[in-house]
């Protein structure tokens, strides 16, 4: 019977003690860390962020931070002899654009701007759109040079706070184009553009 009694004990401060052991929840503050920390070292800036001169060459325009394609540029004039499906180029200026068999790309804002950027996105959309490579999570086809596909291996833990450290960004007004196809059509989400040869 003791030995009956001590086991009981035993299982039920040790189920109890597992409970107090169990990993912490991050603290919001700690989510938005790591989604900085993932943001930086995937180097979002390297595209989604405009470039400016200075005497030490181009660099990141920290007032214009992940705000994409700058919409008051002129779309580049894309040489027809970079575009095939073996071909693509970046076009690199001050701004970034691609051009390749999808046609041309251009890094969309990330800012939490309601209108331009990501401010009307749910974090479920965001999750969804890295998962699926689709924009918006159901639009047209997340074009290259995204890397989508890697994003979307990511755990559900660090997407959330990818999208809670944007979330805390600087709102940017910025309406970046919206891609155009090999046949010159523009393919804005709404109308579920196509990737050619899907």
């Amino acid at each position: 019977m003791k030995v009956l009694l001590m086991t009981i004990v035993l299982v039920l401060v040790g189920s109890t003690g597992v409970a107090l052991y169990q990993k912490p929840k991050k603290t919001k503050t700690e989510m938005i860390q790591r989604g900085k920390y993932l943001v930086t070292v995937a180097d979002c800036n390297g595209c989604h962020t405009p470039l400016k001169l200075t005497t030490q060459g181009p660099v990141s325009d920290s007032s214009r931070f992940l705000s994409g394609y700058p919409g008051s540029v002129p779309v580049p004039k894309v040489p027809t002899e970079i575009l095939g499906p073996d071909k693509w180029a970046g076009l690199f200026s001050l701004e970034n654009a691609f051009a390749g068999p999808w046609g041309v790309s251009f890094p969309r804002n990330l800012t939490p701007d309601t209108t331009t950027g990501l401010g009307s996105w749910t974090e479920a959309m965001f999750i969804k759109a890295l998962r699926t490579g689709k924009d918006m999570g159901e639009g047209r086809d997340i074009l290259p040079p995204m890397p989508w596909e890697s994003f979307g291996k990511m755990t559900d833990a660090d997407l959330k706070a990818i999208f809670a450290y944007l979330g805390t960004l600087k709102p940017i007004e910025n309406p970046v184009p919206d891609p155009i196809s090999p046949t010159g059509e523009r393919l804005p989400t709404a109308t579920g553009g196509k990737l050619p040869n899907k």
